[in-house]
C-alpha cells in the first residue's frame, strides 16, 4: 500500500481490491497496530475494502465471502492459488506487482505450461485431501511446478468439498507453480450457496479435447496418511514409517486446514478426550465465520475441554507469530511450511499433516498412524453458513475526508537507480540449492514489524546462514549473491529483495529461481542472472570478484 500511494493513483482500478490484516498480529509493541491503523486508513481512501485484525486469514475469507469461479485473483501472498478452489486462476505476485495492477497496469507472466492431475477413485478413512497434495510433493518435489499451472480433472474431483480442494490449491505453491484450478461444479454450487452466494456461481470445465503438456493420475482409493518431514514439504513419507517418533507441539490451523470442516472435524476426535500431558496444542480458525460456528455448535467447546489452547483467527505460528516450539521439540502441524526455524526456534523438528494426523499425535504423544484411533467419525456441513461481514469495511464514499495515519515506524519506501552498462562487485554469500525467502528474509515476531522500515529490516537479511551478511554487504558498498536451484522458492516475501536492495546487493547468480522471487529482484533494481553452465556454480567462491 505503500507502493501503490508512491504511483499516485487516487482509486484502485480493479472490480475489487481487499486488503487483509493476517500476518502481523501479535501486538508486542506500537509497530503492528500502528501497520494495521495505516492499512485502514489507506483502503478508506483509496477505494479498497479492509478485513480488520481478527476477521480472519485471507484466504479463507477471500475464498469464503469473495472467491468466484472463472474470475481472476492477483494477491501479494504465495498462497493466493487457494481461490482456484472455486474455480478461480489465483495467482500469488510481489507486492509491487499487485499495486501496479491496483494502479491499473497489466501483470505480465510467462505463460504457464499446464499440467493435468487426474484423481480417480475416493479416499479411504482417515486419510485426506491434505494426503493428496502431500502425494503430489512427494511425487513432484517442491521444484516440479516451476513454470507450470495445475489442472485438476476426473471422477475423483466430485468426490471432493471445495475446503478440500482450497487445502489442495494452497499447497500447489509449495511445488512451485503458477496456480492450482479444479473445475466449478456442484460441489462449488453447494459452497456458494453455503455462503448466500448462489449468484456467483457458474458451471466450468476443460473442454473434452483440451491438451496438456503432461498428466498425472492419482488413484485416491491407494493414499495413505502422510506427513511431511523437516525442513521441506516435499519429504513426504507414511507416517507408519516414523515409529512412533514422540512429538511435543500439535497446531492445527493456517490458510491450508483451518476450515469449519477441518475444525469440526478436529473437535469430534478430541470429544471426551484429552491432550496428552507432554503435548501443547493449538487450533486457529481460519476466519471468524469459522470461529462463530465452531462456538455455537459445541466444537470449540469440546476442543477447550481437551486441552486445547485456542488462537485468534490469523496465520500466528505458521508465520512465526507466537507458539514457537520448545527447544529441539518435534511439531506436528497443518500448515504448508516447514523450512528450517520458521517456526521461531531454530532446532525445532516441524512436520506437516493433515488435521486427523496432528489429532492422533496430540492424543498419543506420538506420530501416530490416525486409523489407530478407531471409527472415523462423519462431518456433516450446515445448508447456510453464519454469514456476518462486519469485520469487513467497505471504502469511504468521500475520499476527501479520510486522513492516511501513519506512525513512526512507517519509513519512505527505498529507490534505486536504473542499471548501469555493467556491474561489478564481490560475492558477498554463496548458498546452496532451494533457498527460501525466510532464509534470506526471516520471518517471526521480532523482524515482521519492522516491514514498514526497510532500513531496520534489512539489519536482518540473511541471519540464519550469516549473521554478519548486513555489515559486510555495507562496508563492500554492495555486490553479488550466489545461490544454486530453485533460489528464493517459498513465500512472497517482497523484502528478500527490497532489503538485500537497501544493502547494495546489484545481481543474484543462480542455477534458476522460484517465480516470484526473480519478479521481486528484478521490481527492486537486482539482476537475476542464470548459469549458462551449471558447472560454472562450482567455479565461484565467496569473495571472488565479479564483473
Amino acid at each position: 500500500y505503500l507502493q501503490f500511494e508512491a504511483i499516485g493513483i487516487p482509486r484502485v482500478k480493479t472490480d475489487l481490491s481487499v486488503s487483509y490484516v493476517d500476518h502481523n498480529m501479535l501486538q508486542t509493541g506500537f509497530e503492528n497496530a500502528d501497520d494495521h491503523r495505516y492499512l485502514q486508513s489507506v483502503a478508506a481512501k483509496h477505494g479498497i475494502y479492509f478485513s480488520r485484525p481478527g476477521n480472519g486469514i485471507c484466504h479463507q475469507v477471500h475464498l469464503e465471502r469473495f472467491g468466484k469461479p472463472g474470475t481472476t485473483l492477483l494477491g501479494s501472498d504465495s498462497h493466493t492459488p487457494t481461490g482456484g478452489g472455486v474455480g478461480q486462476i489465483a495467482i500469488g505476485a510481489g507486492g509491487l506487482d499487485v499495486a501496479v495492477a491496483m494502479g491499473g497496469g497489466p501483470f505480465f507472466l510467462t505463460c504457464p505450461k499446464v499440467v493435468r492431475v487426474e484423481l480417480k477413485g475416493k479416499l479411504k478413512p482417515w486419510v485426506s485431501a491434505k494426503d493428496i497434495i502431500l502425494h503430489l510433493l512427494r511425487t513432484l518435489t517442491v521444484k516440479g511446478g516451476v513454470g507450470k499451472m495445475v489442472e485438476y480433472t476426473g471422477p475423483g474431483v466430485a468426490t471432493l468439498s471445495v475446503p478440500e480442494r482450497a487445502t489442495i490449491t494452497n499447497m500447489g505453491a509449495e511445488l512451485g507453480a503458477t496456480s492450482s484450478v479444479f473445475p466449478s461444479d456442484k460441489q462449488t454450487l453447494a459452497f456458494l450457496k453455503a455462503q448466500g452466494r448462489a449468484k456467483d456461481w457458474k458451471a466450468l470445465a476443460a473442454d473434452i479435447k483440451a491438451s496438456y503438456e503432461e498428466t498425472v493420475t492419482v488413484d485416491l482409493s491407494k493414499l495413505e496418511p502422510l506427513v511431511a518431514q523437516p525442513h521441506s514439504p516435499d519429504k513426504v513419507v507414511e507416517v507408519k514409517s516414523l515409529k512412533e517418533l514422540p512429538v511435543q507441539q500439535v497446531c492445527v490451523g493456517s490458510c491450508t486446514n483451518s476450515s469449519l470442516r477441518d475444525l469440526m472435524l478436529t473437535a469430534r476426535l478430541l470429544k471426551g478426550k484429552q491432550v496428552h500431558p507432554g503435548v501443547s496444542m493449538t487450533v486457529s480458525p481460519g476466519s471468524r465465520q469459522v470461529f462463530e460456528m465452531i462456538s455455537k455448535n459445541g466444537a470449540l467447546a469440546d476442543m477447550v475441554a481437551a486441552g486445547v489452547r485456542v488462537l485468534e483467527s490469523g496465520c500466528g505460528p505458521c508465520i512465526g507469530m507466537g507458539q514457537s516450539p520448545s527447544s529441539g521439540a518435534v511439531s506436528v502441524r497443518s500448515f504448508n511450511r516447514n523450512f528450517e526455524g520458521r517456526s521461531g526456534t531454530k532446532d525445532a523438528k516441524v512436520f506437516l499433516a493433515s488435521p486427523e494426523v496432528c489429532v492422533a499425535a496430540a492424543l498419543t504423544g506420538k506420530l501416530t498412524d490416525p486409523r489407530k484411533l478407531g471409527a472415523y467419525p462423519k462431518v456433516t456441513l450446515p445448508p447456510k453458513f453464519t454469514v456476518d461481514d462486519r469485520g469487513i469495511l467497505p471504502p469511504a464514499k468521500d475520499p476527501k475526508t479520510v486522513e492516511v495515519l501513519r506512525g513512526p515506524n512507517i519509513k519512505p519506501l527505498p529507490t534505486r537507480e536504473a542499471l548501469g552498462d555493467s556491474l561489478s562487485g564481490v560475492v558477498l554469500l554463496k548458498v546452496v540449492d532451494n533457498i527460501t525467502t525466510d532464509h534470506i528474509m526471516m520471518a517471526g515476531a521480532k523482524v515482521l514489524p519492522l516491514r514498514s522500515n526497510i532500513p531496520a529490516i534489512s539489519e536482518y537479511v540473511f541471519y540464519t546462514i550469516d549473521p554478519t551478511f548486513p555489515k559486510r554487504a555495507k562496508e563492500a558498498g554492495g555486490g553479488f549473491v550466489v545461490g544454486g536451484e530453485n533460489y528464493g522458492q517459498g513465500s512472497s516475501r517482497e523484502h528478500a529483495a527490497l532489503a538485500p536492495m537497501y544493502l547494495g546487493v546489484k545481481g543474484v547468480w543462480a542455477k534458476s529461481f522460484a517465480r516470484i522471487h526473480r519478479s521481486n529482484l528484478i521490481n527492486f533494481g537486482i539482476l537475476p542472472m542464470t548459469f549458462v553452465t551449471l558447472s560454472d556454480y562450482d567455479e565461484i567462491a565467496q569473495g571472488a570478484k565479479l564483473e
